[in-house]
Parts: structure tokens; sequence; C-alpha cells
């Protein structure tokens, strides 16, 4: 994988400082005892070049790559890797404008979760991101029927593949960060089985427990489907 990436820095994402300003006041606000509502209440919810966690913006806490562990770096840019993918999914088959009714809707929100989860990867990865890769989607993002199986698929490989990462991952805010976004991965995944299976199965939550996939298994599911051209 490239050492480097065309994406955003934590300069460019941060420019009115509101990201570092959040960390200074987290810092002095535990400094000073302060309880967790007052922290919040202080620092606010920050959303968009990070996530909150705990009070620290991941990309705070990444330092952009360069005080994490090599292991947890591949591990964020095999997340970045799923993220791409996933938000440029969305991002076309929204553009596509063949999408209607519950599936528009839910194109249009998770093509925005995406696209966060991949913004506060790349704050978080700096230098160290992989560069995007190019996606030919074989026409499943402007055909309704075939865009709704590709994402019951991804989705579920999405929630598989950070299940399986998590107790691979050395650094605790690295770990909060995939903690936070593999529920929303769930839910994307039961929603889009919530509109594929109106009426019959499969149902939104059909099991007890999900298993997890390893880093090969997922790549090469991702592989097989000839989405990523390089």
């Amino acid at each position: 994988m490239s050492e480097s990436h065309d994406g955003l820095t934590l300069e460019e994402v941060d420019r009115d400082g509101a990201l570092r300003e959040t960390a200074a006041a987290v810092a002095e606000a535990e400094a000073s005892g302060d309880t967790r509502g007052s922290l919040l209440r202080k620092t606010g919810a920050f959303v968009g070049g990070g996530l909150l966690l705990g009070g620290v913006p991941l990309a705070v806490a990444g330092a952009q790559g360069g005080g994490l562990p090599k292991s947890d770096v591949t591990i964020l840019n095999f997340a970045l890797t799923l993220e791409y993918l996933e938000s440029t999914f969305y991002q076309r088959a929204v553009a596509s404008g063949k999408l209607q009714g519950s599936l528009a809707t839910f194109a249009q929100v998770v093509a925005g979760h995406e696209a966060a989860h991949v913004q506060a990867l790349l704050s978080t990865l700096g230098s160290k991101a992989v560069k995007k890769p190019s996606f030919d989607f074989k026409g499943t993002t402007s055909d309704p029927k075939k865009f709704a199986a590709t994402a019951q698929v991804l989705e579920d490989t999405g929630v598989t593949a950070y299940e399986g990462q998590v107790t691979n991952i050395k650094t605790p805010a690295v770990l909060m960060a995939a903690g936070s976004i593999l529920p929303i991965e769930a839910r994307h995944a039961a929603w889009i089985r919530d509109i594929n299976g109106r009426g019959s199965d499969p149902v939104p939550a059909p099991d007890a427990f999900n298993p997890a996939k390893t880093m090969d298994e997922v790549l090469a599911a991702v592989k097989a489907t000839g989405f990523i051209k390089g």
C-alpha cells in the first residue's frame, strides 16, 4: 500500500483551529477534574474532520498517524480502503438520480456517514493514508435492484471487517473509533435488509450473533467484486 495520499491534511480540515481548540479544551477540562457532562458542554460535539471519542477527536488522538503503531496504521488503512469503496458507491448512486423513495433516502444518509468516516480516517492517518483507488461499480449504482443487493453485501462486509479487527487494535483511541463506526455500519446493514426484505426474508436482524472475518477474507471478498481497479 502507498504511504502517501491525495486527500486532506489535518491543517486543511481544521483551518479555523476548531479541532485543536477542542483537544485543548478537553485537556484543560480533564486537568481541572470536570465531569464528562460539563466537559462535553465545554467542548461541544465535533462532527466533520474527526470523530468525537470521549471528548477527544480521533484526528488529534492519532496525531496524523505519527504516534500510532505500524499495526494500527495498517488496520486504519484497511478500514479507509473499505470506506473509500462504500463512500464512492453511495455518492455515485445518489448522483445517478435513479433511486427513489426509501432507497434514495437510504443512499443519501449513508453517503454522508461514509464520507464522514473517510474524512476522519484521512485526518487521523495524515501522510500515512493510502491513496483512494479508482472504482468501477459495473452499473450497480444506477440500477435500483442491483444497488439494493450490492449495498446489503457491502454493509454486511463492513460489519464483519470492523468486528474482525477490534481485538487487533493496540491504541485505545483507535479502538474507540472502530467501536463508534461498527454500530453505524450494523445499522446500515439492518436498514438495507429491512428495505430489501419488506414482506419477506431477510429480516433486518436475522441472527443472534454475527461472525467476524479476517482482513484477508474481507480483502479477498472485495477483490472478487472487481469494483476496485487500482
